[in-house]
C-alpha cells in the first residue's frame, strides 16, 4: 500500500504534480506498491497530499501517459499500478524467450496454431517458394511473468517433423538445434495496428486498443530465408527499441579518380 504522502515543498519552483509523480514512483521503485496496487481513491489521495484533484489528476495523467499506472474509469476502476514494459531491442536478432531473460522474465507460450497450409502469396515471396507450396504455420501467445504481451504468427518451410517438437519453447533455438538454420540477419517493419476482436480476445485487451506489428523476415547465415513473421506486441507492456551509430560519409557516386 502507498506510504505515508510527502510533505509537499511551495515555494521550490517544482510544481506540485511533478513532486507528486516522483512520490509515487519512489514508492514503485521501492516496493511499497506493487503492480496491480489499486491507489486511493481520487478524493482521499488529494485530501492526504493537501492539493486539489485536477492537480492530482494531472500527476496520475503523466503516469499513466508514461506506462506506470492504468486509470480504469467506473464505480470498481481507479489507478492501478502497471506491470512494468519489457525492453526488446530489435538491435540483434534476438528471440522473444532470449529477450525475456535478459529481462530477468521467464517467457511463456501457449500454441494456438500448428499447422501446415500452402503458403499465401506474401509468404511464399519472403520465404523465396512458390505459391501454394506448403509451409508450416505457429501463431502463440506469448507472455511475461504470466502476463500476456504478444501474438506472434509465423511461417516456416516445411522442415521434416518440425510440427512433431515441442512449440512452446524457442523456436529459434529449434531451427538451429535440429536444423542447423540458426536465424542470424532480419529484415523487419514496424507499423501501428489497432486490435480487432480476435486479438484482444487472446491479449486481454479492448478491442481497438493500440498494437504495434513487427513484420519479419529471418534469413539463416546462408542467406537462406527461415521465417516469415507478424508479430503484435502490446506497447503498455513492451518498449521496442533499436541502437544505432554514425558510419563515415559515404564515397561520392561515380567511379573513383586514380592518384
Amino acid at each position: 500500500m502507498v506510504g505515508t504522502p510527502p510533505e509537499l515543498e511551495r515555494g521550490t519552483g517544482v510544481p506540485a504534480h511533478v513532486q507528486i509523480e516522483r512520490w509515487l514512483l519512489d514508492s514503485i521503485e521501492r516496493g511499497e506498491l506493487a503492480p496491480g496496487d489499486r491507489l486511493p481513491g481520487e478524493r482521499e489521495l488529494a485530501g492526504r497530499l493537501g492539493v486539489s484533484r485536477m492537480t492530482l489528476r494531472q500527476a496520475l495523467a503523466r503516469l499513466e501517459s508514461d506506462g506506470v499506472l492504468i486509470r480504469v474509469p467506473g464505480r470498481a476502476g481507479g489507478a492501478f499500478v502497471a506491470e512494468p514494459r519489457v525492453e526488446c531491442d530489435l538491435t540483434g536478432l534476438a528471440g522473444f524467450t532470449e529477450q525475456m531473460r535478459r529481462a530477468h522474465l521467464r517467457a511463456e507460450a501457449r500454441v494456438l496454431v500448428a499447422r501446415t497450409v500452402p503458403a499465401p502469396a506474401p509468404v511464399a515471396a519472403a520465404l523465396e517458394l512458390a505459391a501454394g507450396e506448403p509451409v508450416h504455420e505457429v501463431a502463440r501467445v506469448r507472455s511475461a511473468g504470466r502476463s500476456p504481451v504478444a501474438l506472434e504468427r509465423s511461417f516456416f518451410p516445411a522442415l521434416p517433423g518440425f510440427l512433431e517438437e515441442d512449440l512452446t519453447r524457442s523456436l529459434y533455438a529449434l531451427l538451429a538445434e535440429r536444423y542447423d538454420l540458426a536465424p542470424r540477419t532480419a529484415l523487419e517493419h514496424l507499423d501501428p495496428v489497432v486490435a480487432g476482436p480476435a486479438e484482444a480476445a487472446e491479449l486481454g485487451i479492448e478491442p481497438g486498443a493500440p498494437l504495434m506489428r513487427i513484420e519479419r523476415t529471418a534469413y539463416a547465415g546462408d542467406g537462406t530465408p527461415v521465417e516469415h513473421a507478424r508479430d503484435l506486441f502490446r506497447p503498455d507492456r513492451v518498449r521496442i527499441s533499436v541502437r544505432s551509430g554514425v558510419s563515415g560519409p559515404a564515397p561520392p557516386p561515380g567511379p573513383t579518380a586514380a592518384p
